[in-house]
């Protein structure tokens, strides 16, 4: 059996910088390896109008889907506008953030190569207080 998500009840985990308090998001993972998925992982989120995610890179592909919302995508050779439907794969390893730039909650969904990963940001992130977020079903 399938597993179906109701990624719009997703209890949303407010996600915050340490020292930039532009940095500000909320996500979920909707699913990961064990969680609805063997070989892949998937996560939907929302930055408020002026917020971002924060540098980052994520030790996979990532392919992203913007659902509602306008901004640009960060990345160390420019910057990108996206905005509702707009779709974009990001190599592993590529340093990007993402910020909101509209008046509007910007709404997307990350689709990862991995049932398991890591992201790796330049700050603090709170919680958990670390550089370091991921799956659920990973360790560390």
């Amino acid at each position: 059996m399938v597993p179906i998500v109701a990624a719009d009840t997703l209890a949303r985990i407010h996600v915050h910088g340490a020292t930039d308090p532009s940095v500000n998001w909320l996500g979920a993972f909707a699913t990961c390896g064990g969680h609805g998925a063997s070989q892949s992982s998937t996560i939907v989120y929302e930055i408020p109008s002026g917020g971002r995610l924060g540098w980052h890179t994520d030790a996979t592909e990532e392919t992203q889907y913007i659902l509602a919302g306008t901004g640009e995508l960060l990345m160390e050779d420019g910057s990108r506008t996206i905005g509702a439907g707009s779709v974009f794969a990001l190599p592993p390893n590529v340093r990007h953030d993402i910020v909101n730039t509209g008046s509007e909650t910007l709404h997307a969904v990350a689709f990862f190569a991995a049932a398991m990963f890591t992201q790796t940001f330049d700050q603090v992130m709170l919680p958990p207080d670390t550089h370091v977020l991921g799956t659920p079903n990973r360790d560390g």
